[in-house]
């Protein structure tokens, strides 16, 4: 009786102590108040994620390459300077967040989305997992238009590749102030190893994203080529074709050019850096014989600039990272656009579908497949 007596007791211990972390958490180390993020004082800049636990969301970003910090906190609510015991309760309207800031010289706001979507249960609008209640919901919380539009295209991207059987529910909202969490919560995987594994473990997230990500769930993030060369270098490594065209804003001739009739699935890159910018499922035939496109296969890397040259006005369209001239935007094309995106082969690099993921863009594979099949 009493050694029956004795294992309930330390079950009990090991439950308490190892299965809810966060209850232990509270018991021993009840917080008062959470601080507003500070100024960023460097040049990294800063993008905002919920997916659930934030302790579960800080090891994928802390990994990456041009990511200085993770900083787990509360963003969203109305309540000044919200406690742990607070926003886990649900009294503050606050939602679990990481804030990472990042080196988009070295690593894209594009490539963190990526990182982000396979670290959730992007169709559970209740919480995230085991955790239950609005204050464990997944969403992007955009600071300027740019992550905006980035954030909608990926959202996009993610309805449209199949991968999920339900609507994508998370949302992309602006973000407002986010505080802080306690000191105990940040690099909680670090600081108490043992634990958060345990409640990795039996928390469902690992075991769903296997389901569906597989071998998947680690980005593949594409080999980005310098984008500071000088005049000589890109003489060096561009054809004269290839500099006349990205360098001095030249047009290369109609029915003459390497892609204007390739049939081939797969992406085009940008020839100086390799920023991917469109999609064989997207190309068409426009009689002009030139490569035409209806819209870009990641819109974040085409910027438009007005053309007044030729005695008209026209919309140029350049690279974002290169800034190589690649063509221009008109309003005659095809449905669902009715644009026409008419580029020069020679600013162009063609990555073939069955060379994508060794060459690094293996993200883009679904899209290209799945635009093939609706054609």
């Amino acid at each position: 009786m009493k050694a029956t007596r004795w294992i309930l007791l330390v079950g009990i211990a090991v439950v308490l102590i190892f299965a809810v972390p966060k209850l232990y958490d509270v018991v021993f180390k009840r917080s008062y108040g959470s601080e507003p993020a500070q100024a960023i004082e460097n040049n990294d800049s800063v993008a905002t994620f919920a997916g659930g636990c934030f302790w579960c969301m800080e090891p994928p970003f802390e990994k990456l390459d041009g990511v200085s910090e993770v900083v787990s906190g509360y963003i969203g609510g109305e309540t000044e300077n919200p406690s742990y015991e607070e926003v886990s309760a649900g009294e503050t309207g606050h939602i679990e967040a990481v804030q990472v800031y990042y080196d988009p010289d070295v690593v894209s706001y594009e490539t963190l989305l990526d990182v982000f979507w396979r670290q959730i249960d992007p169709t559970d609008d209740g919480g995230q997992f085991v955790d239950r209640g609005d204050q464990y919901v997944s969403a992007i919380f955009y600071h300027s238009e740019d992550q905006k539009k980035a954030g909608m295209q990926s959202k996009e991207d993610i309805q449209n590749s199949g991968r999920f059987d339900q609507s994508i529910v998370t949302p992309i909202e602006e973000a407002t102030t986010f505080y802080v969490a306690e000191d105990y919560h940040q690099d909680y995987y670090k600081e108490n190893e043992l634990r958060y594994k345990f409640y990795r473990k039996n928390s469902g997230r690992d075991q769903f994203l296997d389901k569906y990500w597989g071998n998947e769930r680690e980005v593949d993030i594409p080999e980005v080529k310098s984008t500071s060369y000088s005049k000589a270098e890109l003489k060096e490594m561009l054809t004269p074709i290839q500099y006349e065209v990205t360098q001095e804003d030249g047009t290369e001739k109609a029915f003459d050019n390497k892609y204007w009739d390739n049939k081939e699935q797969g992406i085009y890159v940008d020839i100086v850096s390799g920023e991917p910018l469109f999609s064989s499922s997207d190309k068409y035939e426009s009689g002009t014989g030139w490569p035409s496109f209806t819209k870009p296969l990641v819109p974040q890397n085409i910027v438009e600039k007005e053309d007044k040259s030729f005695f008209t006005v026209r919309t140029e369209i350049r690279s974002k990272e290169a800034d190589s001239h690649l063509g221009h935007v008109f309003e005659d094309g095809p449905e669902p656009t009715g644009l026409r995106y008419c580029m020069n082969s020679a600013a162009m690099d063609f990555i073939p579908l069955d060379e994508m993921e060794e060459k690094g863009y293996g993200e883009y594979i679904e899209t290209v497949k799945n635009g093939a099949e609706s054609e």
